[in-house]
């Protein structure tokens, strides 16, 4: 998969960039709705990388995972004090838009490049860290089945199960394979390509069958856990991802 129409490298903000931001405003201020507008404001944008004020916002994990929420929550700051703030905080913390759209309207209104990059980033992040979540909530069940404490469990149980080692290991892995330096703690950015690296190492270490199954879990727990997703109802994993 290409990102031809979506920069992968860090940039100032391009004029359409510009363009977006000021898309936003002058819709918002003609009395279109805030979600509408910010959505036709992401499919403007270009830029993947940037730092404002000091912080980070990567949009696109990986090369082709499309961060959506973070670049809503970037835009939603060029327009603070124009939006219901409760609405803003169900969308940007707890994922639930203002408005219920359906799939290809919510495709057509970013574009369908950046859809199939938002499918990539819900399979292979969002998804991902349910099915760690997922497994690690087993694990503690079985533990008090068996009358141990959860708190002498550990994620690494629940890694090694997916894929078939460590978490450590892994993130040990995934540090030389992207020439990362060694570190005690994890960012949020480092976090969420963490992710993505397992989905891919997952597609290509294990079986069809298991990672239909493992991606069938990952998606019943998002769904009881009443997770709001903007995707099609599918229970396979999507063919854009790579």
């Amino acid at each position: 998969m290409t990102s031809a129409n979506f920069q992968s490298q860090p940039l100032p903000p391009t004029p359409t960039d510009e363009e977006a931001i000021r898309h936003l405003k002058e819709a918002i201020a003609s009395g279109k709705h805030w979600y509408i507008a910010l959505l036709e404001a992401i499919g403007l944008w270009q830029t993947t990388e940037e730092t404002v004020d000091g912080r980070l916002y990567r949009y696109l994990i990986g090369g082709d995972a499309f961060d959506w929420l973070l670049l809503a929550e970037r835009l939603c700051r060029e327009v603070d004090g124009l939006l219901p703030e409760d609405e803003k905080t169900a969308l940007l913390f707890h994922g639930k838009p203002p408005l219920g759209l359906a799939v290809d309207e919510f495709e057509k209104l970013i574009g369908s490049h950046k859809y199939r990059q938002y499918l990539n980033y819900f399979y292979g992040v969002t998804a991902e860290e349910a099915l760690i979540q997922t497994v690690e909530e087993e694990v503690h069940k079985e533990r008090r089945s068996l009358g141990l404490s959860k708190g002498h469990s550990s994620p690494d149980e629940a890694y090694s199960r997916i894929y078939g080692t460590t978490q450590s290991e892994m993130l040990k892995q995934f540090r030389r394979e992207k020439g990362y330096p060694r570190s005690r703690s994890t960012g949020l950015t480092e976090l969420k390509e963490f992710a993505y690296w397992l989905f891919k190492y997952r597609l290509d270490h294990c079986d069809k069958a298991r990672v239909a199954s493992d991606t069938n879990k990952a998606l019943e727990w998002l769904k009881s856990n009443a997770v709001t997703t903007t995707r099609d109802d599918q229970p396979e994993v999507h063919g854009e991802t790579g």
